[in-house]
């Protein structure tokens, strides 16, 4: 990343703005569409309408040099985003925005936790807390013995943790492959995985159905590209806390299209969650700083 990009953070905060906008639209357009189209039919349509979307990277995919490596790890990203799709599409027909979108923010959160389990990364005292926080705030969210808990809670909880899986193992290939085909491969091998899940529940889609769901594949593809801009333009740190607005844009969407009445246990579990997510990035942005500083002290004479 060129210091011209990272010099722009009015720009970082504008895409991921568009990019906050994307990912609620798809998550409304999903809620209008409902459970009359099963999760798995759904998920699939989405992955395969998508695909058109990233044909121009079909010639760059033809080209890429895969080791067997990376055949795994595509394969085992495929297995995970299929499992989080599925259960995301189930989720959002059952609960409201606000909560999907809440239950969402737990991604970094699970990352982190998984790079301490699974990479051996080191998890410092205050990150640990932060993963705490982000936890009670979760809790706060479902309020597990207080309410019953609805099997979308579950599933979007379960959502989050597939998802953090297969953001890790595309943070592996993106040390080896472009982003481009890193998204290409993800969306055929999840269409590919939701296939046999929707042949056998399948219905016919209405077009109005057909039109939702090429709407929610629109908007997902151009939220990841407003996201890579926002990510291109700025730091971390400057796009991260943006996507609290998420949250607020949830609220509102399900207040006013779905009669969604705000959730104040939602909006605290979220406020955590998110809180815990900012504190993360800005404590790694300041750990690289300071590395950095003494990678130059240490070559001076």
């Amino acid at each position: 990343m060129t210091q011209a990009h990272k010099s722009r953070p009015l720009v970082a905060i504008g895409w991921m703005l568009a990019t906050g906008i994307c990912f609620v639209g798809v998550t409304a357009l999903v809620r209008t569409l409902g459970p009359a189209v099963p999760a798995s039919q759904a998920a699939f349509l989405r992955f395969l309408i998508g695909s058109l979307f990233l044909a121009p990277a079909l010639p760059q995919l033809l080209r890429a040099r895969l080791q067997p490596l990376h055949w795994r790890l595509v394969a085992l990203r495929g297995v995970l985003h299929t499992c989080g799709v599925g259960l995301w599409f189930f989720a959002m027909a059952r609960i409201p925005i606000a909560d999907v979108t809440a239950l969402n923010y737990l991604n970094p959160i699970l990352i982190t936790l998984g790079a301490a389990l699974l990479l051996g990364e080191k998890l410092a005292a205050r990150r640990l807390g932060a993963v705490i926080v982000a936890l009670f705030g979760a809790l706060v969210i479902v309020r597990p013995g207080l309410r019953e808990i609805d099997p979308g809670h579950l599933a979007m909880i379960g959502a989050a943790t597939f998802f953090a899986g297969s953001y890790m193992i595309s943070k592996r290939l993106s040390d080896d492959l472009d982003a481009a085909v890193i998204v290409a491969l993800m969306s055929l091998t999840v269409a590919l995985g939701l296939a046999p899940l929707a042949l056998p529940v399948w219905v016919t889609p209405t077009p109005v159905q057909l039109a939702l769901l090429t709407g929610v594949a629109g908007c997902a593809t151009a939220g990841h590209y407003f996201m890579t801009l926002a990510f291109r333009a700025g730091p971390m740190t400057v796009t991260q806390p943006v996507t609290f607005l998420q949250l607020l844009w949830a609220v509102l969407v399900g207040a006013l299209f779905f009669g969604e009445s705000p959730d104040p246990y939602v909006i605290l579990g979220g406020v955590l969650i998110v809180a815990s997510v900012v504190f993360i990035t800005f404590r790694e942005a300041q750990l690289k700083r300071r590395d950095a500083g003494r990678a130059v002290e240490a070559t001076k004479p």
